[in-house]
């Protein structure tokens, strides 16, 4: 009995109960035939996924890569703060050197302007000791000579000490000579009279003496 082509909208035929369902057909790409057992050998997409897994871990980290870099520039940077640091605390210790330095010779050269300011008075109490103050005077020899004993012990104190002219060869750093006078008994340029006394601070010359100097 002749059949009748099938439509778009027709149900699908039913099959008998002898009838099996097709199976799904599985396409293979072949890659090779095996020379031994002639087995056809199938292409596994799996093979090739961990060589691509194996490529993606071997490309590098940009994060990881410049971490060691990273750690260079910082401790450059930490090595140049230091020495920053080592500099600065140098030039303070050498500006607190010199303010100190500094604050010691204006004290010191305070104490010298008042030292020269005294020394007249010195002067004038030395004076007066070697004057004669004539018949009852005792009582005011005395007195001038506990303030004349006073006055030496304050200079003692500051390291003030008379320089020893008389007898000496003449020095200009000590002494200045006010007068020259020939004398057959003494040796050129000995000094022969002191006129006003001179005076040492320490290491440092107070006041020079004024002198006579021999001459031959």
């Amino acid at each position: 009995m002749p059949t009748r082509p099938r439509k778009p909208t027709d149900l699908p035929e039913s099959r008998g109960p002898g009838e099996s369902e097709e199976e799904p057909i599985e396409i293979l790409e072949v890659v090779g035939v095996d020379e031994t057992t002639g087995a056809v050998k199938k292409k596994d997409d799996r093979a090739h996924r961990p060589a691509a897994s194996a490529r993606k871990s071997a490309e590098p980290d940009p994060e990881t890569d410049s971490q060691p870099h990273l750690l260079e520039e910082a401790l450059k940077e930490k090595d140049r703060l230091y020495d920053q640091l080592l500099r600065k605390q140098a030039d303070f210790d050498n500006y607190r050197k010199r303010i100190e330095r500094e604050r010691r010779e204006q004290a010191d050269q305070a104490i010298v302007d008042l030292l020269q300011d005294v020394l007249p008075v010195v002067d004038d109490f030395d004076r007066a000791l070697t004057s004669d103050a004539g018949e009852g005077s005792a009582a005011y020899r005395k007195g001038v000579e506990l303030i004349h004993g006073k006055l030496h012990d304050l200079l003692r104190r500051y390291g003030v000490t008379p320089i020893e002219a008389l007898g000496a060869e003449f020095d200009p750093n000590l002494h200045q000579a006010v007068i020259q006078e020939f004398s057959p008994e003494h040796r050129e340029g000995e000094v022969i009279g002191e006129l006003q006394k001179g005076y040492m601070i320490k290491d440092r010359l107070l006041r020079p003496a004024m002198v006579k100097v021999a001459k031959g």
